[in-house]
């Protein structure tokens, strides 16, 4: 699919970060667009900036809904027939995303099995409810966004990451295989695996959002779990007050969306670059890139922290704590 004029995207997550800057490059490039996320508010800024200078025929729609339901995904799937006159699709980003559940020992189930249910069978969900859509069409692209921690499972070498980096994982395997099962059921369609690094957005601020906590509105409870970890990290935080802490989670939010390498513009460019020339595997990022090539070539060592500091040798990884 070497140009995007005149085709129907479907975007998950489309509400902020990298889902938002693909809407804005799709339209701006003559594509329709209809997305989905769980805040309505996010949705109509997105929509708002992508259609400030896009052509009269280019239509974006938007509709509220939980991607790890399928009832709702289902819905979704109703109102891209209705609010683009169609039965055909396109492009499919199953992007959708939240953090959370880290341990499997400490966290919540309830928590645990909700980042997987988004992370992975939103992608699972989005694919099975939008295939007779992307069949019917002339030419399909299912685009699910995976992450460096889909090939290697780790946050730090203190810092467990296992909802996030499971879901990831079986995203990564989920569409590598698609791409065999597309070649020989439906060979006018094609896959590709998304491995972003740090991108530079606002999951932190929506994963709190979406389990309602965010940074601004921790309880005591919450607070009580950040101390735990920080301490298990080995800071001394008993003389920190709720309000140092507080503006500790706030303060470390906003630099994963301020300081990341690479922006999630920037993104949105790659992944559509690398939609255009047909890759099935998209890493994003210089430090995507850098992990990729370590994790390679010393697999076995992947989770030592002798492994680690050469990661952090790179100079790419500040968000990973030490």
């Amino acid at each position: 699919m070497e140009h995007f004029d005149g085709r129907l995207a479907v975007v998950t997550g489309g509400g902020t970060g990298m889902g938002r800057e693909l809407i804005r490059q799709l339209v701006a490039e003559g594509c329709s667009v209809a997305m989905c996320d769980v805040s309505d508010d996010a949705m109509q800024e997105s929509r708002t900036l992508a259609l400030a200078d896009a052509s009269p025929s280019v239509t974006v729609s938007t509709f509220v809904a939980d991607v790890s339901d399928e009832t709702q995904l289902i819905a979704f799937r109703e109102h891209v027939k209705a609010a683009h006159r169609t039965e055909t699709l396109n492009l499919l980003f199953n992007n959708a995303g939240i953090g959370g559940g880290g341990s499997v020992v400490k966290d919540r189930r309830e928590e645990w099995d909700k980042v997987f249910a988004v992370c992975w069978s939103g992608v699972y969900l989005g694919t099975r409810t939008f295939l007779p859509m992307l069949l019917a069409s002339d030419e399909g692209h299912v685009v699910n966004t995976s992450s460096v921690n889909g090939f290697w499972a780790c946050l730090g070498p203190d810092g467990a990451h296992t909802a996030y980096s499971a879901a990831k994982f079986a995203v990564k395997g989920f569409t590598e295989a698609l791409i065999v099962d597309f070649r020989v059921n439906a060979p006018h369609l094609r896959a590709s695996v998304v491995m972003p690094g740090h991108i530079g957005t606002s999951i932190v601020f929506n994963s709190g959002q979406y389990f309602d906590r965010h940074p601004k509105d921790l309880t005591e409870e919450n607070l009580t779990q950040i101390r735990e970890r920080l301490t298990a990290r080995g800071l001394d935080v008993s003389g920190a007050s709720d309000e140092d802490i507080r503006t500790l989670v706030i303060g470390q939010a906003e630099s994963f969306r301020d300081n990341a390498p690479t922006t999630a513009s920037e993104a949105a460019t790659i992944i559509l670059d690398g939609v255009r020339n047909n890759e099935w595997r998209i890493l994003v990022g210089a430090d995507a890139v850098i992990a990729d090539t370590l994790v390679r070539r010393s697999p076995t060592d992947a989770y030592e922290r002798s492994f680690m500091a050469e990661f952090r040798a790179q100079q790419v990884f500040d968000f990973i704590p030490d």
